[in-house]
């Protein structure tokens, strides 16, 4: 039988992309996955009434940082956790965070969060976009809605590959843990939800972001045309590296984006 957390009188926001968990049940599936011990650090994002919190401050860590954008949430985070050293609460847009505040060489820094769902890929590539890599975190386990995540998940030769699937995978390995149907939310949404954990990969370190992203955009702008047309201006490169040129943008893998990045003055 499905237990369901009390719900206080905080109505959530729309334009804040929020909707709290209510399912004991899926965070006990959930708090399988945290991995913590003395020397960790703890980053939640959109922590909201503390659902997950709740599971998160019963770990042992170095320190736990909440990150809320909502007013009314952060009083009640201020309420309970403020007497506690080693919670700290940010009041700030997760998208406005400087994250390289957190990068440490001694400790292992973790992300959580069940993302608002609004920001949810922009937040994923901001993170990835640090010119340092590996980046400031060792691991992340994030909560996107359903779509969202088929495409960070998906391998090319599939419809749902795309420049996200590409940009996600040259930073990380992926990995689907648990489904979060729209049930287990209040208010409920129009679409499920998939919780997928995250690890820096260090094998095209050496690829330039930016530029990757740059043809990364041109290459799906249409992705039923063949790379010969997208990707035209960059022929004699798809010829250096045997590239058929008659593929369409979601055939090439991402080993093939990275060094095709890799060679584009």
């Amino acid at each position: 039988m499905r237990q369901q957390l009390n719900i206080n009188r905080i109505v959530a926001k729309k334009s804040l992309g929020q909707n709290f968990i209510i399912d004991e049940n899926f965070l006990a599936k959930l708090d399988h996955y945290i991995d913590s011990s003395s020397s960790h650090i703890l980053i939640e994002i959109g922590p909201g009434k503390g659902a997950l919190t709740s599971y998160l401050e019963k770990k042992d860590f170095k320190k736990l940082y909440l990150i809320e954008k909502d007013n009314d949430l952060v009083r009640q985070l201020q309420e309970k956790y403020n007497d506690i050293k080693n919670i700290n609460i940010i009041h700030n847009d997760a998208l406005l965070v400087d994250y390289k505040n957190f990068m440490s060489s001694k400790n292992k820094v973790i992300i959580y969060g069940n993302l608002p769902f609004n920001i949810s890929t922009k937040l994923l590539t901001t993170w990835l976009s640090s010119n340092q890599w590996p980046s400031f975190f060792d691991k992340m386990i994030l909560m996107f809605q359903k779509e969202v995540a088929d495409r960070i998940l998906a391998n090319h030769n599939c419809k749902k590959y795309g420049r996200l699937s590409v940009l996600v995978q040259s930073r990380c390995n992926v990995k689907k843990l648990i489904d979060a149907p729209a049930s287990i939310f209040y208010p409920k949404p129009k679409v499920n939800g998939t919780v997928i954990q995250f690890e820096p990969i260090n094998k095209y370190n050496d690829i330039d972001f930016a530029k990757l992203k740059i043809l990364l955009e041109k290459s799906f702008q249409n992705r039923r045309k063949k790379i010969k047309n997208t990707l035209g201006e960059y022929r004699n490169i798809l010829m250096k590296l045997n590239l058929d040129e008659n593929l369409r943008p979601e055939n090439l893998s991402v080993s093939d984006y990275c060094k095709l990045s890799k060679l584009i003055n």
